[in-house]
């Protein structure tokens, strides 16, 4: 019979994706079929489907630590902020509209319903379902309408672990606290408790545990150390991109844009022991020592070039340019090398048009449709795999010098003298021969292979589970 459990967490960014990750490596190397399963993600960070559609970046890696192509059941409701205060609302990978938050709270009672088929749907095909809640059921003013926690988990009759973080502090009064201040009825859902990010000797932590235990009735399920290997994984955060420190290297520094979207493009380039990886934060110059700049995808391509014209990159782009550099711009950082960007249909906010950078001779329009594929692409002589999700069309002259081509036919663009490039393609450096190739132009060596290397990273975190934790009766309380 095909079961179900959700790990929850007493707040976010306490580690739930991650644990979400290993359970589901450690339970298919159990022999299970398990799949990933988050009701309600906030992510500009995607990942295109098996079915077409689009998920949170961290579904996709928990679908990968399952063995299992994505798919949109896994994530059917997907919030894309587009502003501070709106967000675009995708349901079973599908736009369903953009809605202020006011707007969404009124909307989410309507949206439990495709929660719930495509969790069964899931739970039909596999043995088991390990669940991700979202933020903390401890935000109680959130509880009315609920989908994406006790809300879920009540409607599903689905038993829930929840998570501590030691790391930030306070982990006693995090999970006593949530037993407190929650509905007793959604408390008694949860059958026990993890405290995760532990740095040094967890037994120093003993007491404290058993504290936990007699505070809240609840069994602890063991005390996982921090897991150093983490950073090798794909962040679905911006602020979790992990650049270690190098002295030399090829500079490659990203603008990091205020909606930066799908910046896991990165994620091989930082792990190249040959690359100095900059993720460049809002009022800091672009160093001088730049080899090449990255202007990444965007979730608001007119906000984003506002944005970056209010640090003055527009002016340290033109400076890179004349000291030799090169410029790389990916979806929305491609639209954005243009002359123009027209949203004449206001898709991405208030209809209008804005001046590009001018540093490639293309103009892009907004359209309603939105490219959502996986594709192979040629670049020289290399096959290169990589995925297209934007709205925007975009031609001109530039185009006649292609980054690439699909199907023989021409994709992105190149400045006459080659040192400024535009490409609508995502997951490019996770392609070993194209990154190799890349660094190559860039007189750099690829020392790496990121997709085995992923691999082996979710191995090493599901035997790091599986040391630290009760993993036998985690899975066993699934019902």
């Amino acid at each position: 019979m095909s079961r179900a459990i959700m790990i929850q967490g007493t707040g976010s960014n306490v580690g739930k994706s991650m644990l979400v990750a290993g359970l589901c490596r450690a339970a298919r190397e159990r022999g299970l079929s398990v799949a990933p399963f988050k009701p309600q993600n906030m992510s500009n960070n995607a990942a295109v489907t098996v079915d077409g559609g689009e998920i949170g970046r961290a579904q996709a890696l928990q679908a990968l630590a399952a063995g299992l192509e994505p798919h949109t059941d896994m994530n059917p409701v997907l919030l894309k902020p587009e502003s501070d205060v709106g967000s675009q609302v995708i349901v079973q990978g599908k736009r369903l509209t953009t809605a202020r938050a006011r707007e969404y709270y009124a909307l989410k009672p309507q949206l439990m319903g495709a929660v719930l088929e495509s969790f069964h749907r899931l739970k039909a095909a596999h043995d088991l379902v390990i669940v991700e809640g979202a933020g903390s059921p401890a935000e109680i003013n959130l509880r009315p309408g609920d989908i994406a926690n006790m809300g879920f988990a009540r409607a599903a009759d689905v038993p829930v672990i929840l998570c501590g973080d030691i790391d930030r502090g306070g982990v006693i009064a995090q999970i006593k606290g949530t037993q407190a201040v929650i509905d007793p009825e959604d408390a008694a859902l949860i059958a026990g408790f993890i405290i995760n990010k532990f740095r040094g000797d967890p037994t120093l932590f003993d007491d404290g545990y058993k504290m936990i235990e007699q505070l809240t009735g609840w069994r602890g399920f063991g005390t996982a150390p921090w897991f150093a290997e983490a950073w090798k994984l794909p962040a679905e955060d911006a602020l979790d991109i992990a650049t270690p420190k190098r002295a030399t290297g090829l500079h490659v520094v990203c603008l990091r844009l205020s909606r930066i979207a799908n910046f896991d493009d990165l994620d091989p380039l930082a792990q190249e022991p040959g690359v100095r990886l900059t993720m460049l934060p809002a009022g800091e110059a672009i160093p001088g020592d730049a080899d090449v700049v990255i202007i990444p995808g965007s979730k608001s391509t007119r906000g984003d070039l506002s944005f970056l014209r209010a640090q003055g990159w527009d002016v340290d782009l033109q400076a890179h340019l004349r000291r030799g550099g090169q410029v790389l711009g990916i979806c929305g950082g491609y639209q954005m090398l243009g002359q123009t960007v027209a949203d004449p249909e206001g898709i991405e906010g208030p209809p209008g048009t804005d001046a590009g950078l001018g540093l490639l001779d293309v103009t892009t329009t907004m359209t309603p449709d939105k490219a959502l594929t996986n594709v192979t692409a040629t670049y020289g002589n290399h096959q290169i795999r990589g995925y297209e999700i934007h709205i925007g069309q975009t031609d001109g002259p530039d185009r006649a010098r292609p980054f690439a081509h699909i199907a023989d036919q021409p994709e992105g663009a190149r400045s006459p003298d080659g040192r400024v490039t535009g490409s609508y393609l995502h997951g490019l450096f996770r392609d070993d021969a194209f990154r190799a190739a890349w660094l190559a132009q860039h007189n750099t060596q690829s020392t790496t292979t990121y997709d085995a290397d992923v691999q082996t990273t979710l191995d090493a975190l599901a035997t790091h589970l599986e040391n630290c934790l009760d993993v036998t009766d985690l899975l066993n309380t699934a019902r």
